[in-house]
């Protein structure tokens, strides 16, 4: 789906979000403030207003929401457009109770900010706009354009001229800033929350075909010895019933069903290995699982593995964790996504370090985002002639948020850089120029077999059903 259309369907969703109930509530509040306002002003202050007119712009709110609460159900949620039109009507009353009572020499003038902010946090840029530019237009009109404020004695309360400029450039700063600070901060918590959403999909997908390998890999284990006997005892009897040879086909049948269960197994204990034995596994054998589904899409993928120095020769078996292989496995997808050849993978260990560098040979990251990859649904313009080298840049958001909430879920620091920097020090190989990333970890934090995560071996555990 285009990012275009993803963004709108992203803003109806949340504007769907906001119920009616709650705007009425809103508005009851405010209509209570209107009314207070205007009374304390005539009563105590006693301030000449027009009241059949403040009263009749108040009354217009009060039969807006009665008409909503008899027309539409207690529960139902506003789109996108209805939420806008609400905002909008709601602006509009404001903007004629102020004209009203003084315009921009009426204190009360800063509630004009009000419909503008609940717009920026639930409405589409559009629509903020939208709204944002009608209350912009209206205070200045407001400014220009009012009925005066007098006293009992006939007195008029004017603010002086420099005054009124100064609050009307107050309000609308306060609309800009306002308005653009709440849709950017909204929009940054939502996209946060879907990210994470999708990184929790990721890892609960990943679990369960973790979990279905070890089901199916204990199956195997199980059903071995028995395939086995059943094919060693059909091929005795092939042998047997030469002078039958409706019984020696029948046979002959059972050998050639049983060899298929036998494969039937094997390719479904692919899909993963968490048997109490294999839930840890060597460092090498963890990163080639997460490379396997991208080592035949026409790139070469090189591995290397060794000690960092020479304290600890051992390769170390690390936890085979959901989200480890899960993590890895989409920066080697972007590795070769963006490599024009080759990609490199590389595990060293130390005896408090275990360190995974994924490199390629493409144009790496734009220089630009680096100290951004990680951000959920970054995007950035492309120009055509990028557009024709990196036809499959999608943008190196959502799916490296992933990679890298997961990966440090389990206690990894990553660090992304390019090979062509002169100044990066995660790589010393000038061949490889192009994107680098570095995953460390404590190795307290993954080691299988030391300290605290050491995996118990033992009988596998019988699965509860």
């Amino acid at each position: 789906m285009a990012d275009s259309n993803v963004t709108l369907w992203r803003s109806q969703e949340h504007s769907s979000w906001i119920r009616l109930r709650t705007l009425i509530l809103l508005r009851w509040v405010a209509i209570i403030g209107q009314i207070t306002a205007i009374t304390v002003a005539q009563q105590t202050y006693h301030i000449q207003l027009d009241a059949t007119l403040c009263y009749l712009a108040i009354g217009v709110s009060v039969m807006g929401n009665l008409t909503a609460i008899l027309l539409f159900p207690r529960n139902k949620r506003l789109t996108e457009f209805e939420n806008f039109l609400m905002v909008l009507f709601d602006l509009l009353q404001l903007a004629i109770l102020l004209y009203l009572t003084g315009g921009l020499n009426n204190p009360f003038a800063l509630l004009l900010l009000g419909p503008v902010t609940i717009s920026a946090n639930v409405m589409s840029t559009r629509s903020t706009l939208i709204v944002g530019g009608v209350a912009v237009i209206l205070t200045s009109l407001l400014a220009k354009f009012h009925l005066p404020l007098r006293t009992e004695s006939g007195l008029i309360l004017q603010t002086p001229e420099l005054l009124v400029f100064g609050n009307w450039a107050a309000v609308v700063i306060a609309i800009i800033f306002i308005g653009a600070y709440s849709h950017r901060v909204s929009s940054e918590v939502r996209s946060m929350s879907e990210a994470l959403a999708a990184t929790h999909m990721a890892l609960a997908r990943e679990q369960k075909l973790t979990d279905l390998g070890g089901v199916v890999a204990a199956a195997a284990h199980e059903l071995g010895t028995p395939l086995a006997t059943i094919k060693l005892t059909s091929a005795e009897l092939i042998e047997e019933l030469d002078d039958w040879p409706d019984l020696k086909e029948d046979a002959a049948l059972i050998r050639e069903q049983a060899n298929r269960c036998r494969d039937i197994l094997r390719d479904m204990g692919r899909a993963g290995k968490d048997d109490l034995h294999l839930r840890q596994a060597p460092l090498s054998s963890v990163v080639h699982e997460a490379a396997e589904p991208h080592i035949h899409r026409g790139k070469s993928v090189h591995f290397a593995e060794g000690p960092a120095d020479d304290g600890d020769v051992q390769q170390p078996s690390i936890l085979r964790k959901p989200e480890i292989i899960h993590g890895l496995r989409n920066l080697i997808q972007n590795a070769v996504d963006f490599a024009r050849a080759n990609v490199w993978v590389e595990a060293e260990w130390t005896p408090e370090v275990i360190t995974i560098f994924i490199m390629d040979d493409g144009r790496g990251y734009p220089s630009q985002m680096i100290g951004r990859i990680g951000d959920p649904f970054m995007r950035h313009r492309r120009v055509e002639t990028e557009r024709r080298t990196r036809p499959e840049y999608e943008g190196m958001g959502l799916g490296l948020f992933i990679a890298k909430t997961l990966l440090e879920r389990s206690g990894a620091e990553l660090n992304f850089a390019n090979g062509s920097d002169p100044y990066q020090t995660l790589s010393s190989h000038q061949d490889r120029r192009g994107a680098i990333v570095q995953v460390s970890w404590p190795r307290n934090l993954v080691d299988a077999q030391l300290g605290d995560t050491a995996v118990l071996s033992g009988a596998n555990q019988r699965i509860q059903i």
